[in-house]
């Protein structure tokens, strides 16, 4: 089990229900954790030995989205904080403290919408930063994921398979990450994968494959996906270089 499928669900008995029924248009803490994983990755300082990645993050979130994580915050913060740490030692990069999280609310930002700012701080560093010093504000959304259908979760889907070359990863029933990173559930060695190309989810009675922001994108029988994507057992999907055929038993 990766380390982001781990948190999803330690985060998941934070709230009510599985985060399939809740948070529907609002920001998933899992969505928060993938895009901050992200950001460390795009913001690798390389000095003449070692890469740093950043270790002071603030999310930002809109009103209504800061209120439904009002009591578990702090707990919030620390399973953040654990994540990319544990992230930051399977890539093989080096932190000067231990990852700090923030939340803030911003006005601007409509419910579903949430910005990141990411900046690494050396421990000796003046603490109490503005929005501006954290440099450029990442800005993301949920809309993707609200076009999917709303359906109930329905077992008559089956097991999902994917089979690479000679091997076969079974894809549990909360879904699985794929990419190049070592915490994917889903790990490709492949030089044009992004270390979190894509996800693949049930979705009611069927799987759908999303696209987690990668490079190269993800081809479902040699056409690009725009949004989440229907499979059907036989999909061929391509992620890189990497074929990706799609089973379900």
């Amino acid at each position: 089990m990766s380390v982001l499928r781990s948190l999803e669900q330690k985060l998941a008995g934070l709230v009510e229900g599985t985060f399939n029924r809740a948070f529907k248009s609002e920001v998933r803490p899992i969505e928060i954790a993938r895009k901050l994983a992200k950001e460390m990755d795009e913001h690798v300082v390389q000095s003449l030995s070692r890469s740093y990645a950043p270790n002071e993050y603030v999310v930002w979130l809109s009103p209504e989205d800061r209120e439904q994580f009002s009591g578990y915050e702090g707990q919030l913060r620390d399973d953040l904080s654990g994540y990319l740490l544990e992230h930051a030692r399977r890539e093989r990069v080096a932190l000067l403290t231990r990852p700090q999280i923030e939340f803030r609310t911003d006005e601007r930002l409509r419910l579903g919408e949430f910005g990141i700012q990411a900046r690494l701080v050396r421990p000796d560093e003046d603490r109490g930063p503005s929005q501006g010093e954290h440099g450029h504000t990442m800005v993301y959304s949920v809309s993707e994921r609200l076009s999917e259908p709303l359906q109930q979760p329905d077992f008559r889907r089956g097991t999902a398979r994917l089979r690479i070359g000679g091997r076969t990863a079974i894809v549990g029933s909360s879904g699985a990450t794929i990419g190049r990173s070592r915490d994917s559930d889903v790990v490709l060695d492949d030089a044009n994968v992004s270390r979190h190309h894509a996800e693949i989810r049930p979705s009611g009675a069927s799987w759908i494959i999303v696209d987690l922001g990668s490079t190269n994108g993800v081809k479902v029988n040699g056409r690009r996906i725009h949004g989440p994507q229907s499979l059907k057992p036989g999909d061929s999907i391509e992620l890189g270089t990497s074929q990706v055929t799609f089973e379900v038993e």
